[in-house]
């Protein structure tokens, strides 16, 4: 993993739309059905939308069914960070970037049993799709 990615609120700002700023940066959730969480066959990986770190593989999309792209494994355990979450007076587990520290979206343990039974429930304003990758 590269070296850790420090900007400035107003760097981030300038970077990312007030949306992609709203979720990444101030830990913002997009609504449901609104992104990207269409499964398809194509091959790629998704990338942070702040730094670039490749983050989740399009073979690992599945449906939930909960309005926003599921994946049941990140590309690597170097790729992402968790931590609990009580906002809102839940207990989650929060994703983040390990790169640059952008909120992502929350793990639960409800994804598919064939596989890892994990559920990476991820805005897909967060990410970046590199086709064919």
């Amino acid at each position: 993993m590269s070296e850790k990615v420090h900007k400035s609120e107003h760097e981030w700002q300038q970077q990312l739309t007030p949306e992609q700023y709203r979720v990444t940066r101030e830990k913002g959730t997009e609504r449901p059905f609104t992104g990207d969480h269409q499964v398809s066959a194509e091959q790629g990986i998704y990338h942070c939308i702040c730094c670039g770190a490749p983050l989740f593989e399009n073979e690992h999309k599945f449906d939930s069914g909960c309005g926003w792209p599921s994946f049941d494994r990140p590309l690597a355990d170097a790729a992402v960070e968790e931590h609990l979450d009580t906002t809102h007076g839940m207990r989650r587990v929060e994703v983040t970037c390990r790169r640059c520290d952008a909120h992502l979206g929350h793990v639960f343990p409800d994804g598919p049993h064939e596989t890892t039974g994990q559920r990476y429930c991820i805005n897909s304003v967060s990410l970046d799709f590199h086709p064919g990758e």
